[in-house]
């Protein structure tokens, strides 16, 4: 997905929490795993659906489709508009092997919140 049309936003204290992407005179707000979070709204709107969004989200459990179809745990441990790199949830184990997953941004389906 092309992002060099995307409107970086960032909350009040700085942090980026998203983009914006203008379609037709509407805009859509994108998360920073490049998910779109509504359809096309206002400006206003689109802002404040990023606000609400924040970034707490990646700090939970998601889950990583694996080759033969089953779901590994897994712990976002880089998040950039370049990629994302998950993590083996090795539940805080300190002589766990630490196992990194490369993917594309923006997120693949493959990796999904935790189903619980």
């Amino acid at each position: 997905m092309e992002q060099t049309d995307w409107i970086e936003h960032r909350r009040h204290d700085g942090e980026r929490v998203g983009w914006i992407r203008m379609v037709g005179e509407q805009f859509v707000p994108v998360d920073l795993l490049g998910r779109e979070l509504s359809g096309p709204v206002d400006w206003l709107e689109a802002e404040e659906t990023l606000d609400r969004a924040g970034i707490g989200y990646l700090a939970e459990l998601y889950e990583l489709r694996q080759p033969d179809g089953s779901w590994l745990r897994v712990r976002l441990a880089e998040v950039s508009p370049e990629r994302i790199v998950a993590k083996k949830d090795d539940f805080g184990a300190v002589g766990a092997p630490q196992l990194y997953y490369p993917l594309p941004f923006p997120a693949p389906e493959e990796l999904r919140p935790l189903q619980r």
